[in-house]
C-alpha cells in the first residue's frame, strides 16, 4: 500500500492501514468501506448497519466528508464491488464482541429515571444575570463610522455543556443563512458530547432500540438511521435521524404517516383504510393564531398524548441531540399550519414546558424539511417571543441548540437588536442591554451574548458601552431594502387570541 493511499484512507474509519479484499453481499459486514453509488458518482463510505427489508438487504452509509443528515440506506446495487473493499481490523471485532457480552451483564441505563432539570443550570442562569446587572446600566448607543465590521463568532451557546432532557429540539431553517453551519456543528458536538460517559461504538451499536429512548451516546447511536422514507401528505420525507417507531417499521422501504392525526402504517393498504375513516382536519388543540396563510394550535400534552407523542416520533426523525421520552404531559404544543380545501397541513411546532425552573419559552423548535427555508422558522421563533411577551416574562430557548437552530435564532436575534438600536439612534434615545432584553422579551444573558459576538458591546473609559460597527448597518439596510421586494413572514401580536394557561401541580409534573 503506499503513503498516498495510506492517507487518502484514513478519512474514514480507523487511521491504520486495514486489509483489502473483493466482498460480495453476503460478506460484506459493518465497519466494512466500500464505493458507493452516490448522486452518479461513487464514493467511500463505511457500512455502520446492515438490515433485510422486503425489497432485499440494505445497508446503512455513512458518506466521506458529507454531513450525516446525508446518510442513507442503500442496496446492494449503489455498492461497486467490483473494486476492494475495506475490512475492519480484528481486535476492533473482538472488542464489540467484549463490549456486547458486558451490556447483557448489566442493566440498560438507557432505563433510568431522567435527571431532574434547574438544579444544575439555575445556579449557572443566576450567575450569568448577575454578571450583566452588576456590568452597569449600559445607558447609551454609539454608531462610529471607521470601525470594521466584527465576525460573526460562536457565542456562549455553542460552549454551554448543559444536559437536556424531554422529547425534542427545534431545528428550523433560516430563509437565508449566512453563517456556517459546519463551525457551529463543532461548537454544538462539544456541547453534546462533554460530561457523558464513554461508551464504545460497538456497545452502542448493540444497544440500538426501537422501542424505547436514545441511549446515551447520541453522537454514534443517532448515526443509525432506522426508517428509510416516509410518505408524510403530498410529500415524501427522507429522515435524518433514528427515531424510535415500532421494530416492524424499520424493515419496510415506505412508511405512512397520517398528517392530521399523525398515525403511522407500514403498507399503503391499512394507511388507505386509515385514510377513508379518519375524520381529523386539524391538530386538536385551540386555534390562537390565524391570519391569510397560517394559524397557531395550542395542545395541551396531557389532553392529547397519543397525538403528542406521534408528533415527537414525526420529529425525532429530523432531530439527533434530544432525548426522547414518552411522558408529554407537563408541555404544550403549540403547531403552525397551513391551510386549504382539504384541512390545515402541518408546517412546524415548538413545545414549552407548563412550568420552567429556568424560564425557557421553548423545549424544542422544528419546521419540517419540505417547509424549510421558507421563513417559518423565523415565525415559530417570534411566536415564541410574543407569547413570552403576553405573559410578562423574559424567555430563552433551551440549550444547546441545534446547528440549524442556533443559524435561525442568531439571525432572529441580530435582525431585532439592530431594529432596536438603529430606530434608537435615529430618535436620538439612550439604549441597554435592559430596555433591548425588555422589548423582545429576551432575557439578558441571551442579549448580552449576542452583542458579544456581533462585537457591538465593548468596555470603554469605567463603563459597558454599546458601539455598532458600520458594517452591520450596512448589512441591516440593505436587508430592509430587500424586504420591500420579497416580505418577510411575520406575525401580527393582535390576531393572537390566547391567555396564560393556569395548571394544577399534577399536570405539571412528570406523569411516571
Amino acid at each position: 500500500m503506499t503513503a498516498s493511499a495510506t492517507a487518502q484512507d484514513s478519512a474514514v474509519g480507523s487511521p491504520a492501514p486495514k486489509q483489502k479484499s473483493k466482498a460480495t453481499v453476503d460478506t460484506l459486514r459493518t465497519g466494512c468501506i466500500a464505493m458507493v453509488d452516490k448522486d452518479g458518482q461513487a464514493r467511500r463510505a463505511e457500512i455502520l448497519s446492515i438490515k433485510e427489508t422486503k425489497s432485499g438487504r440494505q445497508f446503512y452509509c455513512n458518506f466521506d466528508n458529507f454531513n450525516k443528515r446525508l446518510d442513507e440506506w442503500v442496496p446492494a446495487s449503489r455498492i461497486d464491488f467490483d473494486q476492494e473493499v475495506e475490512w475492519p481490523s480484528q481486535e476492533k471485532t473482538k472488542e464489540g464482541k467484549k463490549a456486547l457480552a458486558a451490556s447483557k451483564s448489566q442493566p440498560s441505563k438507557a432505563t433510568k429515571a431522567p435527571p431532574k432539570k434547574g438544579q444544575k443550570r439555575a445556579a449557572a442562569t443566576r450567575e450569568a444575570s448577575e454578571a450583566v446587572s452588576e456590568g452597569g446600566s449600559q445607558k447609551w448607543t454609539e454608531f462610529p463610522d471607521g470601525r470594521k465590521d466584527g465576525k460573526n463568532t460562536p457565542d456562549t451557546y455553542g460552549d454551554e455543556k448543559m444536559a437536556m432532557t424531554l422529547d425534542l429540539d427545534h431545528a428550523p431553517d433560516s430563509e437565508a443563512d449566512e453563517m456556517d453551519v459546519d463551525e457551529l456543528q463543532q461548537d454544538t458536538a462539544l456541547a453534546k458530547t462533554e460530561g457523558r460517559e464513554d461508551f464504545s461504538r460497538e456497545e452502542e451499536l448493540s444497544r440500538l432500540r426501537t422501542g424505547g429512548s436514545m441511549t446515551q451516546n447520541q453522537a454514534e447511536i443517532s448515526r443509525i438511521r432506522n426508517i428509510s422514507k416516509v410518505q408524510f401528505g403530498k410529500f415524501d420525507l427522507h429522515p435524518w435521524y433514528f427515531s424510535p417507531y415500532p421494530e416492524d417499521f424499520a424493515h419496510e422501504d415506505l412508511m405512512y404517516i397520517c398528517e392530521f392525526c399523525l398515525g403511522y402504517f407500514g403498507d399503503i393498504k391499512s394507511f388507505s383504510r386509515h385514510r377513508s375513516k379518519c375524520t381529523l382536519l386539524h391538530p386538536p388543540g385551540n386555534e390562537i393564531y390565524r391570519d391569510d396563510y397560517i394559524s397557531f394550535f395550542e395542545i395541551d400534552g396531557k389532553r392529547q398524548r397519543t397525538w403528542c407523542r406521534n408528533l415527537c416520533l414525526l420529529s425525532k426523525m429530523f432531530l439527533d441531540h434530544k432525548t426522547l421520552y414518552y411522558d408529554v404531559d407537563p408541555f404544550l404544543f403549540y403547531v403552525m399550519t397551513t391551510r386549504d380545501e382539504k384541512g390545515c397541513h402541518l408546517v412546524g411546532y415548538f413545545s414549552k414546558e407548563k412550568e420552567s425552573a429556568d424560564g425557557y419559552n421553548v423545549a424544542c423548535i422544528l419546521t419540517l424539511p419540505q417547509y424549510q427555508r421558507k421563513g417559518y422558522g423565523r415565525v415559530l421563533i417570534q411566536f415564541s417571543y410574543e407569547l413570552s411577551k403576553i405573559e410578562g416574562k423574559l424567555g430563552s430557548p433551551e440549550k444547546p441548540l441545534s446547528d440549524l437552530g442556533l443559524l435561525s435564532y442568531r439571525q432572529y436575534w441580530t435582525e431585532n437588536i439592530m431594529e432596536i438600536l438603529v430606530e434608537s439612534n435615529e430618535r436620538d434615545d439612550k439604549c441597554s442591554i435592559e430596555s433591548v432584553a425588555s422589548q423582545l422579551a429576551m432575557t439578558l444573558g441571551d442579549v448580552e451574548s449576542m452583542l458579544r459576538a456581533l462585537e457591538i458591546l465593548a468596555y470603554h473609559k469605567g463603563e459597558h458601552k454599546l458601539i455598532v460597527p458600520s458594517g452591520l448597518i450596512e448589512r441591516y439596510k440593505a436587508a430592509k431594502e430587500k424586504e420591500k421586494s420579497k416580505p418577510k413572514r411575520i406575525i401580527d401580536p393582535a390576531r393572537i387570541q390566547w391567555k396564560p394557561p393556569v395548571f394544577s401541580a399534577a399536570s405539571r409534573t412528570w406523569g411516571w
